[in-house]
C-alpha cells in the first residue's frame, strides 16, 4: 500500500469518526429531549434543533410519540451504523482484506442502511397523513428526508458485500491449491 493510499484510509477513518461522533451527540440530545419533555411537556416548544411538536403534543400524544419514536430511532440507527463502520475500520487489514470478519460486516452495514431506508420512508409517509389530518409537520422532515438514497446505497453495499463474499471464496480456493 503506498503512502497516498495510507494516507487517504487514515483520513477516511478520521471522517468517520468525527461523523459518529456527531450522530452520537445527535441522538444522545434527542433523548435527553425525549425524556425530559415527558416530565416536563411545556417544553416542548424548545425542543432540540428547534423541533416544536408543541401543536401535536397538545392536539395528540400518540402522534407526538410515534413521530418522536421515529427520530429516535432514526437517529439512535445512523449512529449505530457509524459503529459498525468504526469497527470494520479498525480490524480491516488492508493487506488481506478478504476476510469473513469483514465481509459479514459489510453485509451488517448494508443491512442497516436498509432498515434506515425503509424506516425513514414510512415516518415519511406517516408524517404526510399526519400532515393530512392538520398536524404541523415544520422540521420532522429534516430526519427522514433522504429515505431513497439509504435505500440505493443499501443496495450497493449489498453488491460490495456480495464482491468480498465471492472474494474470500476465491481466496480460500487459491490456498488450498497452492
Amino acid at each position: 500500500m503506498t503512502k497516498k493510499d495510507d494516507f487517504i484510509f487514515k483520513g477516511l477513518n478520521v471522517i468517520a469518526w468525527v461523523i459518529f461522533v456527531g450522530l452520537c451527540i445527535e441522538a444522545g440530545a434527542l433523548v435527553v429531549n425525549f425524556v425530559y419533555s415527558i416530565f416536563k411537556p411545556e417544553i416542548i416548544h424548545n425542543l432540540y434543533q428547534k423541533l416544536d411538536l408543541s401543536d401535536m403534543y397538545h392536539r395528540s400524544q400518540l402522534a407526538y410519540y410515534g413521530v418522536y419514536s421515529f427520530i429516535l430511532v432514526i437517529s439512535i440507527m445512523k449512529a449505530y451504523l457509524f459503529y459498525i463502520v468504526i469497527n470494520l475500520l479498525l480490524k480491516l487489514d488492508l493487506k488481506s482484506p478478504f476476510n469473513h470478519f469483514v465481509s459479514e460486516q459489510i453485509m451488517r452495514i448494508s443491512q442497516y442502511t436498509f432498515y434506515i431506508g425503509i424506516l425513514s420512508y414510512i415516518a415519511k409517509e406517516t408524517v404526510k397523513n399526519l400532515q393530512h389530518h392538520g398536524f404541523n409537520i415544520d422540521g420532522v422532515n429534516k430526519f427522514w428526508g433522504d429515505s431513497q438514497a439509504f435505500i440505493l446505497m443499501a443496495a450497493i453495499i449489498y453488491i460490495i458485500a456480495l464482491i468480498f463474499k465471492k472474494g474470500i471464496e476465491i481466496q480460500q480456493e487459491n490456498d488450498l491449491t497452492i
